[in-house]
């Protein structure tokens, strides 16, 4: 290659690195290109002080409560009734004074093995919490945690889903089609 073409490429090579550095540190929004801006605050910021870190104190509250917190939706929304909505639409469903009665009795017991089963859940996560903040976590005690945790999760769940279960053999199929139409479930047509 003679000299002058070598000096040619060279000064070709010069200029296209001299084009892409100073294409790196263009301005945009501020900041150099290439350059990341300061991290966005994380949606996550003031979390840290809940006394459960996993749980909102609303959460508590409702599975202090025994709600059911959304666990009941594939039996809801499959026509398969809950007994809390089932008693505040007793008139419209016209639930005869036996339906009334087992209903009441339905929800009393759901109540009280959802809250109970709440409590476990609560104190899984509490554990769980626990091993993080006190830095005693090790994979060991991780798998056992998180597993009592979904162990508490599944017996709450199984037990909402269970009372929809129940509630759907106290009800007539007519009174079952007319929860779903009250509840926006279904539609009437004409």
């Amino acid at each position: 290659m003679s000299a002058f073409r070598h000096h040619s490429a060279l000064l070709l090579l010069s200029l296209a690195l001299a084009a892409a550095a100073s294409s790196s540190f263009a301005q945009h929004d501020g900041h150099p290109a290439n350059v990341p801006a300061a991290p966005e605050r994380s949606k996550y910021a003031g979390l840290q002080a809940r006394a459960i870190k996993a749980l909102s104190p609303e959460q508590v509250d409702d599975l202090r409560a025994g709600r059911g917190m959304t666990m009941a939706l594939a039996a809801e929304l499959n026509g398969y009734p809950g007994p809390a909505h089932v008693l505040e639409l007793a008139d419209a469903l016209q639930l005869t004074t036996r339906q009334r009665h087992d209903t009441s009795h339905l929800m009393a017991a759901m109540t009280a093995q959802a809250r109970s089963l709440g409590e476990e859940v609560i104190q899984a996560e509490a554990d769980l919490d626990r091993l993080f903040s006190q830095r005693t976590v090790t994979p060991e005690a991780l798998t056992d945690a998180v597993e009592r945790v979904a162990s508490a999760q599944s017996r709450l769940r199984a037990a909402h889903l269970s009372y929809h279960l129940a509630m759907a053999d106290l009800l007539t199929a007519e009174q079952v089609s007319r929860y779903n139409r009250l509840r926006g479930y279904t539609v009437d047509t004409p």
